[in-house]
């Protein structure tokens, strides 16, 4: 089959001219606040990941040899690894709790919420290399950090939506990408070596959907922040590869297109940028961000009509494929099957009132009040909801109380967390402090708080592993 690639738009020399020209001298205001936004929401994650268990697990395989000492962990800053190991703990700690924020669509086939999940890869790939080139500035590390999600962004517009459909994770493919690009940027590659460190990584690239609901989602994540940390060190050595590696027919667009129709016109890099047009989201619940919709109504339906948990009969979902296809649980066992199944998720809401830090855990998700309460949700497709398009995340919920009142309510599709509701300063300062909890210190987190909001003015961005070191 012939390429339907634009064969007038060379997507790799797309990159690579965006690359070498990216300069925070010519960022907006607007683009350097939401960095720090991201830097800040980010960080909460990753710190919150830390204690998940298979968290414990990579901190055992990674200190079992001695490794020179090149980067230290974020929260663990007493193990120090070489660059691109600590930059895949960075990015399993970033992910496993599945908190991170979410890139939404621009191209109008595109699916609303189902892109990537931008920050992660870059930002756990430049703590890593920060920490070990050392005083590297915060004006070059939101520079190198903003090149990196865009990058990775419109990359992943421009490939067919069936990447993400039939299986791939993009946070693991696309990621890579962002991750590769900003260890790039602050390594100063030039752009021979930017183009064989994209060569490199399109090799590297991995993560498939069977895995979710497991410890091996996040770590996808984390292997895309290594694997674009040890693509630039690559490459920086005069490791050759493909210079053109995103097109033609055997092309990374192409081949992991699934023979899918990508759009070349979408590859504008920084025209806009894709972090503020059309922006992310930061998310207010540990579970993806097509759930969030929907355990809002579950919350706003409780309290609008004074419902208890005790007086639950039963609780409807009514959704499209885009929705029930990725939320993939109908009962969950435990926290990881609980990102993905809704019945665990509106029993959160129905039993807490909030689904957060204390909710995501295997005690709480393994109660008999909750594996009870979940048996009462069910989930349903709605053609009507389908037809209406994947531009929104659609949903409705339907409650049946014991004494047979039933209330439903449609789903806000400017949905909280999104760019057109973002959370405000104070709920994202909340949410890291909720993710520092019993790990952290107030005086720590207040002095990261002051760090992050004021990064365009610090002199070396590694301080942040001090001041995240709870070990």
């Amino acid at each position: 089959m012939e390429s339907t690639m634009n064969k007038s738009i060379n997507i790799t020399n797309e990159a690579v001219n965006f690359f070498t020209t990216c300069n925070i001298d010519n960022f907006h205001s607007d683009i350097i606040h939401m960095s720090k936004r991201c830097f800040m929401d980010g960080l909460a994650v990753i710190i919150a990941g830390t204690e998940q268990p298979a968290l414990k697990i990579m901190e055992d395989m990674l200190t079992r040899l001695d490794y020179p000492n090149e980067s230290r962990l974020i929260g663990k800053g007493n193990i120090s690894l070489p660059v691109e190991l600590a930059a895949r703990w960075n990015g399993l700690a970033g992910h496993a709790m599945d908190w991170d924020d979410t890139q939404l669509s621009k191209g109008e086939d595109r699916l609303y919420g189902l892109l990537t999940h931008p920050t992660i890869p870059p930002l756990a790939s430049g703590i890593a290399v920060a920490d070990k080139i050392k005083n590297v500035s915060g004006k070059k590390f939101i520079e190198a950090f903003v090149t990196g999600v865009e990058i990775e962004c419109k990359l992943n517009e421009i490939i067919n939506p069936n990447h993400y459909v039939k299986g791939f994770h993009s946070s693991g493919t696309f990621g890579t990408f962002g991750a590769v690009t900003t260890a790039s940027k602050l390594l100063e590659l030039n752009e021979e070596q930017y183009a064989n460190a994209l060569g490199i990584a399109v090799s590297l690239a991995a993560g498939i959907r069977v895995n979710f609901g497991t410890m091996t989602k996040p770590l996808h994540v984390g292997r895309a922040a290594e694997n674009g940390v040890t693509a630039a060190l690559l490459a920086q050595k005069g490791f050759t590869a493909n210079k053109e590696a995103f097109d033609g027919p055997w092309g990374y667009i192409q081949v992991a297109g699934q023979t899918g129709v990508p759009d070349p016109t979408l590859a504008t890099f920084g025209e806009p940028f894709s972090i503020v047009d059309p922006g992310v989201s930061i998310k207010p619940y540990p579970s993806g961000v097509l759930t969030h919709p929907s355990m809002d109504a579950m919350k706003k339906i409780m309290i609008d009509n004074n419902i208890g948990p005790n007086d639950i009969k039963h609780v409807k979902l009514f959704a499209g494929n885009n929705i029930l296809g990725p939320i993939r649980y109908t009962i969950a066992h435990n926290e990881l099957e609980g990102k993905f199944s809704m019945a665990f998720l509106l029993s959160a809401i129905i039993i807490s009132g909030q689904a957060g830090k204390k909710e995501f855990t295997d005690d709480f998700v393994q109660s008999q009040e909750v594996q009870n309460m979940q048996k009462k949700v069910s989930t349903h497709y709605d053609e009507a909801i389908e037809k209406l398009g994947v531009d929104k995340i659609r949903s409705r919920i339907e409650v049946e109380t014991q004494s047979g009142d039933i209330y439903s309510i449609n789903a806000d599709e400017n949905y909280r967390g999104g760019p057109d509701n973002p959370l405000s300063e104070e709920e994202l300062e909340n949410k890291f402090e909720v993710c520092a909890e019993n790990l952290l210190i107030d005086n720590q987190v207040s002095k990261i708080k002051q760090f992050i909001w004021t990064l365009d003015e610090q002199k070396a961005v590694d301080q942040i592993i001090d001041l995240t070191n709870y070990s």
